[in-house]
């Protein structure tokens, strides 16, 4: 794999901190032909590391280049900002990152729901089909915006077949929410939730879609082993 989006000068920045064999026996030109896909993506990550003071964990992290890198090869990603979402963790943590893919910095890290039937504290279980109120992981690219009972809103669209294609027709969409803030955790323990919408409280919704609208790439993570044995964009 090939991180077109990562500068050669950036990727020998950070190799050159590594310990041997990288240090003093590559070249900037030789960088990219010569590391592994794990390599690559530590790279980057250790790039982002250095810059922002919070992170996603490393396996959220890795799975969720994988997947932008075949999509933006494949041409549909426009806007180079990658959203990740880690349903692995509580609902009471900040566990939504938007990243900056050109200037290596996280510009927003918050609170986000999961569906009601996904879960209590925690998202344990997901769903493609309509009505189920659950959460579907995997990757999506953002569309056009709309107005609707819950203010600025979102549309996504699911690139993978049997996980999330169905968000058109299930209306999950991304949006802010007043359940989806710390005064409701306060008084319940957890977020609120919703039927299965990423949502985001009120007060930054807005600026959350100004900048990822329009062709980025969002994804929801979880270390399901249904995901990872059906999902083509992160094997």
């Amino acid at each position: 794999m090939k991180l077109l989006f990562l500068p050669l000068s950036l990727i020998f920045i950070l190799l050159s901190s590594f310990s041997a064999p990288y240090s003093n026996e590559v070249t900037p030109d030789k960088i990219i032909l010569t590391v592994d896909e794990d390599v690559e993506i530590l790279t980057l990550y250790k790039i982002f590391l250095n810059q922002n003071a919070s992170m996603p964990q490393l396996e959220s992290f890795s799975n969720a280049i994988k997947g932008y890198t075949k999509l933006k090869a494949q041409g549909k990603i426009k806007n180079e900002t990658l959203t990740i979402i880690d349903f692995s963790l509580s609902s009471t943590v900040k566990r939504l990152w938007v990243l900056d893919m050109t200037k290596f910095k996280v510009l927003f890290n918050t609170v986000v729901a999961h569906g009601k039937n996904t879960g209590g504290e925690f998202a344990t279980k997901f769903s493609n089909t309509n009505n189920s109120n659950q959460s579907s992981l995997g990757f999506y690219i953002t569309d056009n915006t709309y107005y609707g009972k819950n203010g600025l809103s979102l549309f996504l669209d699911g690139q993978e077949k049997g996980l999330n294609n169905n968000a058109r027709k299930r209306y999950v969409v991304f949006h802010g929410a007043k359940y989806a803030n710390a005064d409701f955790v306060k008084r319940n323990g957890r977020l609120g939730r919703s039927l299965g919408c990423p949502a985001v409280p009120t007060a930054i919704n807005t600026a959350i879609i100004k900048r990822i609208k329009n062709k980025s790439c969002l994804f929801i993570y979880h270390p399901s082993k249904s995901y990872k044995t059906k999902s083509k964009l992160i094997s």
